[in-house]
């Protein structure tokens, strides 16, 4: 008698993380725009989530790597959005967060949107001006009211980020 194919062994999953924001068209539109700003999208791919400040890349998502790189500025920013790890260890706590997996990160950008007073002016009125400079104090790449960056350091502009998001919430919009 044929020997009969065993059963495959249960995997163990980890439950997912809390996920207190909806991912709308819209909003992974502006994520994705907040990724191209920080430099962090290389083409929507996944490594754009394990990007070190410069340009490097961390090995795992278990955690903020905390690695330091002395470039022309010195950080420890990581991720799609570049988190501080301080910020990254406050926005976790509060969201019961526990890898730095990539929908732990966009729930965390969600959280800092929300907390700079911009996530439900976008969610009325879209990216323009006054959502960009409600968030370019969290993100230096984000032009201020003047068009500069709130910290000084080069930022894309507003009409840049703005073409950038009508093309990504077109992709998510068509992506069903």
């Amino acid at each position: 008698m044929p020997e009969l194919p065993q059963p495959p062994q249960a995997v163990a999953v980890r439950p997912a993380d809390p996920a207190p924001y909806a991912l709308t068209p819209e909003r992974r539109a502006l994520l994705d725009t907040l990724r191209y700003a920080e430099g962090t999208w290389k083409n929507g791919s996944p490594d754009g989530y394990r990007v070190l400040y410069g340009g490097g890349l961390f090995d795992t998502l278990e955690r903020h790597p905390e690695i330091v790189v002395h470039q022309r500025y010195t950080s420890a920013a990581a991720g799609a959005y570049q988190f501080l790890p301080a910020t990254w260890e406050a926005v976790a706590r509060q969201l019961g967060l526990s890898s730095f997996e990539p929908h732990n990160q966009d729930q965390a950008a969600l959280h800092l949107i929300e907390r700079r007073g911009a996530l439900q002016l976008f969610d009325r009125t879209g990216l323009n001006a006054d959502v960009l400079a409600r968030l370019a104090p969290e993100w230096a790449s984000l032009p201020a009211h003047h068009g500069g960056s709130y910290y000084g350091q080069p930022v894309k502009s507003r009409q840049e980020l703005v073409a950038f998001y009508d093309s990504a919430l077109a992709r998510h919009e068509n992506a069903g």
